[in-house]
């Protein structure tokens, strides 16, 4: 489980966030949602230790993570396994080089046990096979799945995905939502999402963190979001027409 306590992030005079409380789950996927400029973003580098908050404090099952020197700080995110919006891949490595690669650094594995292990990752995100390929020769789907493998290496406790879906397709973002949602439920991770994407909202949205001008306007799931009377919420989920039938047609 992650808790964040009254998280307050200021670059200067901008004050980006203002005193979110959320708490995450394991076994759930959580999705942080939210214009652009909303701080979403700014708020998951704040939970992972790649921003320090300006004020509050940021709890890994209980331990706070943000009082922690680096040192201390390894033993989490040796448990945190991130993908990033643009899949993050070394374009010089290999698949299976840009899977075990973070086995390299973190673990005293074997040459097989290394290997064992991206072949399982890469089983687990329907690119078996596919070791030997460079990122230049995969699709933008591919380069996601091969990112979550890379995630999934080190067995995380935690899961942490930036915009999994940008630049994709809606099939093959229906599939990484399943495969987010597939993952988090076998391996019980505490699992943070950041989209904009509707569909995700919809298809894994178990619960909801909403921001609005750097401010939680919102919490909850997928179906309470459908009964919100909250204005803000509403501008921003259904401003399509399409998402606005869609809502209508369940409310009749």
């Amino acid at each position: 489980m992650i808790e964040v306590k009254n998280i307050h992030k200021s670059f200067g005079s901008n004050h980006v966030l203002t005193g979110i409380d959320a708490v995450f789950e394991p076994g759930k996927v959580s999705l942080i949602i939210g214009g652009s400029g909303s701080g979403k973003s700014t708020l998951l580098k704040c939970i992972v230790g790649l921003h320090e908050p300006t004020q509050g404090k940021v709890y890994f099952d209980g331990d706070e993570f943000t009082k922690m020197s680096f040192e201390e700080k390894v033993p989490i995110r040796k448990e945190i396994g991130m993908l990033f919006q643009n899949s993050a891949l070394f374009d010089s490595m290999t698949v299976e080089q840009n899977i075990v690669f973070s086995l390299d650094m973190f673990t005293e594995m074997s040459r097989k046990e290394k290997v064992e292990r991206a072949n399982f990752c890469l089983e687990r995100v329907n690119l078996a096979g596919k070791n030997d390929l460079f990122p230049s020769e995969l699709s933008g789907g591919m380069k996601k799945r091969v990112g979550i493998a890379r995630a999934i290496s080190m067995n995380p406790k935690y899961l942490f995905c930036d915009e999994p879906n940008s630049g994709l397709d809606p099939a093959t973002s229906i599939l990484i939502d399943e495969l987010i949602q597939d993952l988090t439920e076998e391996f019980k991770c505490t699992t943070v999402v950041v989209t904009h994407d509707m569909n995700s909202v919809m298809g894994i949205g178990e619960y909801i963190l909403f921001l609005f001008k750097g401010q939680k306007y919102w919490e909850g799931s997928n179906q309470d979001m459908l009964k919100s009377d909250n204005k803000e919420l509403n501008d921003f989920v259904f401003a399509s027409p399409l998402m606005k039938a869609a809502r209508d047609t369940i409310k009749q």
